[in-house]
This record gives structure tokens, C-alpha cells and sequence, in this order.
């Protein structure tokens, strides 16, 4: 018999949620996440996916995972440091570090988990981490999970940095202090200020750490928001991911060798969780390979962020501040977002709406993730059906 307890509790909370538009429908796709998705036997445009330059569906991937399969099999079958560590492992982290321009990298098996292992196996109850209030949830729990002590700092504020980082590191409280930040934040679309946190930094002898997962792929000639700043050897913790941009699964921590050896002994992911499998490793190597020798598909999602972005905007509706393809379209009240995203879905635009607790209540979106895949008519359709939808629900 199963316990009361608990479904009092399950049923109570899952109508409140669902009373006040936080209940997150889960949909599942009957095709590759590409440009155009089907869902229930219906085709519609995605601008949901973080598959930003269109590689999860390349023939050049896709035919690297499959010989892989064919040589290594399906799984790796052990953790890294028993005997799960293929050449293909050891060939994908040397390319990570040359494409990042660092001394060494480390692969996970999400970006998720590479938070969660760095940041534990760095800091400590004895220290102090300096965390922007819009950081990613994996950068939350990791810093919670390393028991240091977590101050937070106001979004992109450069004198409450400043500020904080003067207090904790003359406190004499805390052995070590760390600054972390995503690059590009991911439901607004903003850029680190990490010119200004280096300086900081320095100033204040702090471990920087940068999450790119938004960044990767995307700014720097691919090689992300450090290296658009020309930060490389500045920043001492650079997090990517395998998942996004590059369009396959993991992720990876990329900086001084000591510090991979570090994580490679002391990162329980990467010691307790069966490594990254040889179709992965193998997808991801020719995808970084795609990146180093071309950026065609970094124009082309510059190109189709910035055509649609000047068409919302055009059209009346509150696109925030981002600075990368990301564009978010802001409504605000919760229950009108995701009726709003229905909406878009009913006339065949598939864009997720996103609310509390992934943004503060009250500044509900809908987030959309053009890509490299996306061709001119697929935008001109959204931004007609944003049009026709917008001004049917008087947002416009």
C-alpha cells in the first residue's frame, strides 16, 4: 500500500502549480530535433532546442557516432578510472583543450554534472563563493554542494562585485574565494561581463570560473565568451558542454593541467558515473572538428538570431536586452505565457514558455533558440504567426 502522506502531498502541490501556470507539460518528438520537429503528427517550426548550429542532425556526426558503435560498441563500460577511458576519450579532451586554448580538459557526461564535480572538488566549508544571482541551476547546486559559503551577487553589477569581493577576502574567513558566472546567460541572452571580473579578480586574488554552456559554439569563433574577450589564460575554470552547440551530450571542464589532474582524483562524477559513451565521444570529436576548420554556421545563427530578433521587435513585442541569438519574448504574467505558447503552437510555432522558478515570477517568456538550421522562410512564418497570435491576445 502505498503512503497517503505522500499523495496528499503530490496531488496538493501539483494543483497549485497547475492553478497558477507553473505546471510544465512534457512533449515528446516523433522526429530529430531539427528546424522542423513533429509532435502529435503535426509538423512545426522549433525554437525551442539549444541545437544552435544544427549539428545534432549532421550527416558528418552522424556517421562518426555510427562507426564508432561499429569499433567500440554501444557503451563504454566502466568509469574513467577503472578502464571506461577509450583513445576516443583521451583524442575528444586533447581537441577540447586546443579548441578552448588551454593547457588541458576533462569530459563529463553532462554540464550538469560538470558543475556539480568542479566546483565541489575545488571549494570547500572553508571557503567563499561570489555567485551572480541569474547563475545557471547546476552552478547553484554545485556551490551548495561544496559547503563554502555562498554570497550573492547582484546580475552583472560590477560594484557589488567589487564590493563583495573586498569583504570576503579581508574578512579572513575563508581560505579561498571564488567568482562564477555563466558567460551567456541563458533566458536573457546577456554576455558576462568578464573583462570587468578578470580585472576583479586579479585585484582581489579570486578563482574565476566561467560556465559557457550558452557561449560554446556560439561567440568566439566557437571557442566562447573567453576567448571572445580574449581571456583564455585568464580564467582559470572554463565549463562547456557537449549538448548545445556541439550538438550531442556531456560536457567538459577545460584549464591548467594541474587543475584537470585535480579533477581527474578528486571529481566524483567523473570517478563514480560510467563514462561518456563511443558514439558520443566520437560525434563530439568531429563537431569540435567542424567548429576549428569553419565558422559558416556561426555567421548563419548570427545571421537568422539577428533577422528574427529585428522582426519581433518590429512587430511590438519586449525581446530584453540579449546580446546573442537567444530571444527571449517577454509577456510577464505566468498563465498568459503559457497560453501564449500554446497559442504559437496551435498555428505552428513550437516555442516553450518559461516560467518561475527557471526566471522570477512575473517576467514570463517565451525563449526562442533560432539556429544555423533555420532557413529564411521558416522565420518569416514565425514572425507572422507571432504577429496574428500577439495581436489576437493584445500583447501587441
Amino acid at each position: 500500500m502505498s503512503s497517503n502522506t505522500l499523495q496528499q502531498f503530490l496531488t496538493t502541490n501539483l494543483n497549485d502549480l497547475k492553478e497558477k501556470g507553473l505546471y510544465n507539460t512534457i512533449d515528446s518528438l516523433e522526429s530529430a530535433n531539427g528546424p522542423i520537429i513533429k509532435i502529435d503528427g503535426r509538423e512545426l517550426i522549433n525554437l525551442s532546442s539549444n541545437n544552435y548550429l544544427g549539428l545534432a542532425t549532421d550527416e558528418r556526426l552522424k556517421e562518426a557516432a555510427t562507426k564508432a558503435i561499429t569499433d567500440f560498441g554501444v557503451g563504454a563500460g566502466a568509469v574513467r578510472t577503472i578502464n571506461g577511458t577509450l583513445k576516443l576519450h583521451d583524442e575528444l579532451e586533447e581537441k577540447l583543450a586546443e579548441f578552448k586554448h588551454t593547457e588541458a580538459a576533462i569530459a563529463y557526461q553532462s554540464g550538469f554534472n560538470c558543475n556539480m564535480a568542479a566546483i565541489s572538488a575545488v571549494m570547500d566549508k572553508n571557503d567563499a563563493i561570489l555567485s551572480d544571482e541569474l547563475n545557471h541551476a547546476s552552478i547553484i547546486d554545485g556551490c551548495r554542494l561544496s559547503k563554502a559559503k555562498i554570497i550573492r551577487v547582484k546580475h552583472s553589477d560590477m560594484d557589488d562585485l567589487r564590493q563583495k569581493a573586498k569583504e570576503a577576502t579581508e574578512s579572513g574567513l575563508y581560505n579561498k574565494v571564488m567568482v562564477i558566472t555563466d558567460g551567456v546567460f541563458s533566458m536573457d541572452g546577456d554576455i558576462a561581463k568578464l573583462p570587468e571580473i578578470v580585472q576583479i579578480a586579479e585585484e582581489f586574488d579570486l578563482i574565476t570560473y566561467v560556465d559557457d554552456a550558452h557561449g560554446s559554439g556560439v561567440l568566439g569563433n566557437g571557442a566562447g565568451t573567453v576567448k571572445h574577450f580574449g581571456l583564455s589564460d585568464k580564467v582559470d575554470f572554463q565549463i562547456g558542454t557537449l549538448s548545445k552547440a556541439i550538438g550531442v551530450v556531456g560536457g567538459y571542464v577545460a584549464g591548467k593541467k594541474d587543475l584537470i589532474d585535480w579533477l581527474k582524483v578528486r571529481s566524483r562524477p567523473f570517478l563514480f558515473s560510467t563514462s561518456l559513451t563511443p558514439a558520443d565521444i566520437a560525434a563530439s570529436i568531429k563537431a569540435v572538428e567542424v567548429l576549428s576548420n569553419s565558422t559558416e554556421l556561426q555567421e548563419k545563427l548570427w545571421a537568422n538570431g539577428d533577422y528574427l530578433k529585428k522582426g519581433l521587435k518590429e512587430l511590438g513585442f519586449d525581446i530584453g536586452e540579449s546580446e546573442t541569438p537567444i530571444t527571449p519574448c517577454i509577456i510577464g504574467d505566468e498563465v498568459k505565457t503559457q497560453e501564449f505558447s500554446k497559442r504559437l503552437n496551435e498555428e505552428g510555432v513550437y516555442a516553450k514558455s518559461i516560467v518561475f522558478p527557471t526566471v522570477p515570477q512575473g517576467t514570463g517568456r517565451v525563449r526562442n533558440m533560432p539556429t544555423a538550421a533555420h532557413t529564411k522562410e521558416m522565420l518569416d512564418k514565425t514572425i507572422a504567426i507571432y504577429q496574428k497570435v500577439g495581436k489576437e491576445m493584445n500583447i501587441i
